[in-house]
C-alpha cells in the first residue's frame, strides 16, 4: 500500500470532521505548529515510532507540538489524536500533520511562497515582490516566507508552491556557463 495514503485518508478524514464542527482553521494552525515543531525537533519522530513509550506520551508529546493547550478549544485535535493512538498510528502525525495543510492550502486557494534573498530585503522590497507575486497569480491568498542565502551572490529566488523563478546572480551565472557548455 501506498506509504502517503494512509496519512492522506487521515487528513482528509479530519479536514471533513474540522468543517463539520467549524474547527478547519484551528487545525490549519495546529498542523503547522507540529511540522514546524518536527522540523526543530527530529527526534520527535524517533520517539513517536518507539513502541516502548506510552500512547498517552505520545499523545501529551503531540499536543505540547502542536501548541494546542486549550482542551475545551482543541478538542476535534484531541479526538484525533485519541484515534490515532487507538489504531496504532500516532507514528504518522508528522505525514498527516502535512497532507492536511496541503489540503487546507488546496481547498483555501492558498499559495506558499518561498523567498530566498541574497542579502535581507528592505520592508519596500519585499512589498513590491509580494504585489508582483499577487499580481501573477491573480488569486487567493500568499504565506510568505523570507530567507537568506549568500550563495545566490546577489538578486533572489522565488518558489510559489512547485514553480521557480531564479533571479539571483548565481543562477544566472550558471546559465551562462551551461550555454557556453552547449556551444
Amino acid at each position: 500500500m501506498d506509504k502517503g495514503l494512509i496519512p492522506r485518508r487521515y487528513a482528509k478524514a479530519l479536514y471533513e470532521v474540522g468543517e463539520d464542527r467549524k474547527d478547519n482553521e484551528r487545525l490549519y494552525s495546529l498542523m503547522q505548529n507540529l511540522e514546524t515543531t518536527f522540523k526543530a525537533q527530529p527526534a520527535m519522530a524517533k520517539t513517536l515510532a518507539n513502541p516502548f513509550v506510552d500512547p498517552a506520551d505520545k499523545k501529551a508529546l503531540l499536543v505540547a507540538a502542536a501548541g494546542g493547550s486549550d482542551a475545551a478549544a482543541d478538542t476535534t485535535y484531541a479526538d484525533f489524536l485519541a484515534l490515532l493512538a487507538q489504531n496504532g498510528r500516532l507514528d504518522l502525525a508528522r505525514d498527516i500533520a502535512r497532507a492536511f495543510v496541503d489540503l487546507y492550502r488546496t481547498r483555501h486557494d492558498i499559495f506558499r511562497v518561498s523567498i530566498v534573498s541574497a542579502a535581507p530585503m528592505t520592508e519596500a522590497g519585499r512589498k513590491r515582490l509580494e504585489d508582483i507575486i499577487s499580481r501573477h497569480i491573480g488569486r487567493g491568498t500568499m504565506e510568505y516566507e523570507y530567507s537568506i542565502d549568500p550563495a545566490l551572490i546577489g538578486g533572489f529566488t522565488v518558489t510559489v508552491n512547485s514553480e521557480r523563478l531564479d533571479a539571483s546572480v548565481a543562477g544566472q551565472l550558471k546559465e551562462l556557463r551551461r550555454s557556453l557548455a552547449a556551444d
